[in-house]
């Protein structure tokens, strides 16, 4: 008798503790899909590059974690780290002028009007020729002082390069029609499209014409013209 009463009262614990068990399993797996998610949205974080650097792979089980190696630099040929590569031609200006107490010599002077160094070939490229004249290759072309090194010049700052029409100082047997002089700053990496011309006095005289190559000041420019031959 007494049996037949105590089975319902267990089947009702049975069922009792079932459903609490089940009630303890589901909040434990809605936290644990929860934090999933959260770790999977910081990595996709971690994975983007961050402002002005290079992007970062996500880490990875087993992976180390990742290096960067710096880029070797090499300055440019004759130059100083700072020369920033080849001038421009819209940064310089150029200027030819007589030179004072000479006849025969003409200074150029090529400005860096940028905000930072730039280099310049050793020499500028140089003719003379007949403004007039249709066909420009047989111009003459100054016989040049030793010097192969690419010249830098400073923000503000000059280069300059002096040229002789007529070193013997003849006056006869010099080039007739010649009453321009034409100037290409960097002929290694400019066009010949950049060159520019500047008008000669009407009765100036050309024979063998020689040119120094770039230097910082005039001074320095006539001591590489006066080096020609030694």
């Amino acid at each position: 008798m007494s049996v037949r009463n105590r089975r319902p009262l267990l089947a009702s614990v049975v069922l009792v503790g079932a459903g609490l068990a089940l009630t303890a399993c589901g909040p434990d797996n809605t936290d644990t899909a929860t934090g999933t998610a959260t770790v999977g949205a910081t990595a996709t974080v971690a994975a983007k590059p961050t402002a002005g650097g290079p992007a970062t792979a996500a880490p990875t089980k087993g992976a180390g974690a990742a290096t960067s190696h710096p880029v070797a630099h090499t300055p440019p040929a004759g130059g100083s780290d700072s020369a920033g590569g080849p001038c421009d031609i819209q940064n310089l200006t150029i200027h030819v002028t007589p030179r004072s107490g000479s006849a025969s010599q003409y200074v150029i002077d090529v400005r860096n009007t940028g905000s930072s160094a730039c280099s310049l070939d050793a020499v500028p490229s140089v003719d003379l020729g007949d403004s007039a004249a249709r066909d420009q290759s047989k111009n003459v072309k100054p016989a040049l002082t030793s010097g192969t090194m690419r010249f830098t010049v400073a923000a503000s700052r000059s280069a300059y390069a002096v040229i002789d029409l007529d070193p013997s100082g003849a006056t006869t047997g010099t080039l007739p029609g010649i009453n321009q002089l034409n100037v290409l700053a960097d002929q290694e990496n400019m066009p010949l499209a950049n060159t520019q011309n500047f008008p000669l006095k009407s009765d100036v005289r050309v024979l063998d014409p020689r040119m120094s190559v770039y230097r910082g000041s005039e001074a320095e420019a006539l001591a590489s013209l006066a080096s020609f031959g030694k």
